[in-house]
C-alpha cells in the first residue's frame, strides 16, 4: 500500500486518469485497486488465468474495488509484459503502477523508495526494543520489492547482515524453482539488465514457487548489484521447507504469513543455530496467508 498510493498519486498528479498494473499473488493488484478507488482513478489488472485460480480471494477483492481484472496466459512475468505492453501503447493516457522492483528506469527506484518505509519502522522499533539495529534482516526474495523495502535502510550498516530467501521450488537442480540470483545469469528483460533464469540461446526460463508473488524470472537490478557487491547474503528454500515455516509459524505466533514471506521464516531453521545467544532477528512479513490456505491444503493433500 506504501507504493501503490504513492504512484497512484503521482498519476493524480500527471493528470492521468486510469492505471494498469500487474499482479501475482493479487497483494499489489488490492492494494492499486484500493488506491485507485480512494483517488477515482480507473483501474485494470493483469493477472495470470492460473494466478487468479489459486487467489480468487483476492480477485474478488479487486472487482469489489472496481478494478477490471484481467487475465493472461503464463504467469507474473506474462502479467507483467502486457500491462507494460498497455502502457507503452498509451503513454499519454495510461499510467504503468509497478509494485515490482523491476523493469525500466524509474520504476525499480521508485518501488524501492516507496516501500523503504519498511526499513525505516523496522530501525526506529529495534531501537525502542532493543537498543540498538538488528544483527540480521530476513526477507523472502522474488522481484525485490519487499526485499528493497526493508534491506535498503541498513545498507550502509555494515553489522547488519542482510539475508534475502528465494524460491527453490522442487530444488535448485530440479530446473522447477525461482532462484533468479543462485542459479541465474545476467541479462535484459523488461527494460532492466539483470540476474534473469534463461537458458544458453537467451530465452527465457518459466519460474516455479508455491508461492506464486515469487514467480519472476528476474530480480531487481539493486539486489543484482548488491549480490555482485558482496552485501547482501542470499539463500533458497524449497516448497516443502516454505509450508512446513507457514504452519509452524501459524501454530507458534498465531500470525498466518504469506507463502512468500514464509520462504524468509523457512530459512530461520538454518540460520539460528549459527548464531550466538541473544542474537536479534527480524524477518518481514511481507503479506497475509490466508489466500494461501487452499494451496497448502491441496499441497499436504498430495
Amino acid at each position: 500500500m506504501n507504493n501503490a498510493l504513492a504512484q497512484a498519486m503521482i498519476a493524480k498528479r500527471m493528470g492521468l486518469t486510469a492505471v494498469v498494473a500487474a499482479t501475482g499473488a493479487g497483494q499489489h493488484g488490492v492494494a492499486t485497486a484500493s488506491a485507485c478507488a480512494k483517488l477515482g482513478l480507473s483501474c485494470t489488472i493483469f493477472m495470470s488465468a492460473a494466478d487468479m485460480e489459486k487467489q480468487p480471494s483476492n480477485v474478488d477483492l479487486m472487482t469489489l474495488l472496481g478494478a477490471k481484472v484481467e487475465p493472461t496466459a503464463g504467469n507474473f512475468k506474462d502479467a507483467s509484459s502486457e500491462s507494460i505492453r498497455v502502457w507503452a501503447g498509451k503513454l499519454g493516457e495510461v499510467y504503468y503502477l509497478a509494485g515490482a522492483a523491476v523493469g525500466p528506469h524509474p520504476c525499480p527506484t521508485m518501488v524501492r523508495e516507496f516501500q523503504s518505509v519498511i526499513g525505516r519502522e523496522t530501525r526506529r522499533q529495534a531501537a525502542e526494543k532493543w537498543g540498538r539495529t538488528p544483527d540480521a534482516v530476513v526477507a523472502c526474495v522474488g522481484s525485490g520489492s519487499n526485499a528493497l523495502g526493508i534491506f535498503h535502510e541498513f545498507v550502509g550498516d555494515r553489522t547488519v547482515r542482510l539475508i534475502g530467501v528465494e524460491a527453490a521450488g522442487f530444488g535448485l537442480n530440479s530446473g522447477r524453482h525461482a532462484a533468479t540470483l543462485a542459479a541465474g545469469e545476467v541479462g535484459v528483460y523488461h527494460g532492466a539488465m539483470s540476474y534473469l533464469l534463461q537458458d544458453e540461446e537467451g530465452n527465457i526460463i518459466c519460474p516455479h514457487s508455491i508461492g506464486v508473488g515469487l514467480e519472476y524470472p528476474g530480480v531487481a537490478p539493486e539486489l543484482s548489484f548488491l549480490k555482485e557487491s558482496g552485501r547482501m547474503e542470499f539463500y533458497s528454500a524449497t516448497d516443502k521447507e516454505a509450508v512446513d515455516a507457514y504452519i509452524r509459524v501459524a501454530r507458534l505466533e498465531g500470525i498466518i504469513p504469506a507463502l512468500e514471506a514464509s520462504h524468509g521464516f523457512a530459512y530461520l531453521e538454518k540460520l539460528c543455530p549459527t548464531l550466538p545467544d541473544g542474537a536479534k532477528i527480524v524477518v518481514s512479513c511481507s503479506g497475509r496467508g490466508d489466500k494461501d490456505a487452499t494451496t497448502v491444503s491441496k499441497y499436504l493433500s498430495l
